[in-house]
Order: structure tokens, then C-alpha cells, then sequence
């Protein structure tokens, strides 16, 4: 019983089963309130992500910016920063978090 559980998670471990994927990112981003944040990022996205979506926006500094919550994957993990510095340009040089998105997060 002993080897064919320790066989069993030999496979598990061997196989990454249960790992997230590594290209996935969430990339939380402030920008002014005066920016259409429909579409400010969305040329950038198409060239370094696979796919993209807006997951939260949130109004901070008593209203007067916003802070966007994507879920990325991207095309390279090496383009990483190539990406967030074409965002801080357009985002006038603000807060950009870039990490791996937390599983089971609950927040309003």
C-alpha cells in the first residue's frame, strides 16, 4: 500500500498536477479619473497577453482615480516589464502591481 501511494504522488508531483498556470498574472493598475479605462490598455494586452480581462474597478483617492484589477496570461513571461512600463506611460507613471492571482480571494 505504502509504494503505491508513494507512486501515486510521485506522478502528482512529477506531472505539477494541481499548479496554477505560470503565465497567468493580475495585474492591478491606477490611473486619473479622466482616462476611459474601457480600452487605455487594450492594444497593449493584445500585443504581450494571450487574453485578458477586467476583472474590478475601484475608485480610490476619494474618487478622483481609479484602480483596475485584470486577470492576464501572458504570451511571454520574459515581456513582463516590457508591459508594465508601456502602462506606466500611459498611466502617468502611477501604482502598477503585477503577481500571481490569489485563489479563493473574496473582497467587495
Amino acid at each position: 500500500m505504502t509504494v503505491v501511494v508513494g507512486s501515486v504522488f510521485f506522478l502528482l508531483f512529477k506531472t505539477s498536477f494541481g499548479e496554477g498556470n505560470k503565465t497567468q498574472k493580475e495585474i492591478k493598475v491606477t490611473i486619473p479619473e479622466n482616462l476611459d479605462y474601457n480600452e487605455i490598455f487594450e492594444d497593449l494586452f493584445k500585443k504581450y497577453t494571450v487574453k485578458s480581462s477586467l476583472e474590478r474597478v475601484k475608485t480610490t483617492n476619494l474618487g478622483s482615480m481609479y484602480e483596475l484589477s485584470y486577470l492576464v496570461e501572458l504570451k511571454d513571461n520574459k515581456k513582463e516589464k516590457e508591459l508594465i512600463d508601456e502602462m506606466r506611460c500611459r498611466n502617468g507613471n502611477l501604482t502598477i502591481i503585477c503577481g500571481r492571482p490569489l485563489a479563493g480571494k473574496e473582497q467587495l
